[in-house]
């Protein structure tokens, strides 16, 4: 009888995540889907206007992101295992931020003044 029970168990615990992603999934499909016909009808009504997106701006707090989470991580790394091949999880976020770093400062100098 206790056999019964326990294996009960480990098929309710097994189903919750599978329930959760199912559902999340749900979720995120209706949002997308009422997002996608909201849009629709504001375009249609002639209401649209485009979003602002300032690719700079996005380059400069990514790039700053990224090279702190790199920073952080690969000090991490390099003291708790040393010279290894786990130091690339934070180099490869530490070179990313560097380069849109360097993106920002290239095409911050190509703006005109004034």
């Amino acid at each position: 009888m206790e056999n019964m029970s326990s294996s009960a168990a480990q098929v309710i615990i097994a189903i919750i995540p599978i329930v959760g992603i199912v559902m999340g999934s749900v979720v995120i499909f209706f949002y997308l889907l009422w997002d996608h016909r909201r849009r629709t009808l504001i375009i249609k009504s002639g209401h649209y206007s485009r979003p602002d997106f300032s690719l700079l701006s996005f380059s400069l707090l990514a790039g700053l992101l990224l090279s702190v989470v790199g920073v952080t991580v690969t000090v991490l790394l390099a003291v708790i295992e040393g010279k290894s091949y786990g130091l690339f999880g934070g180099l490869i976020p530490l070179s990313t931020g560097a380069g849109l770093l360097a993106y920002y400062i290239i095409k911050r100098g190509d703006k005109p003044n004034g």
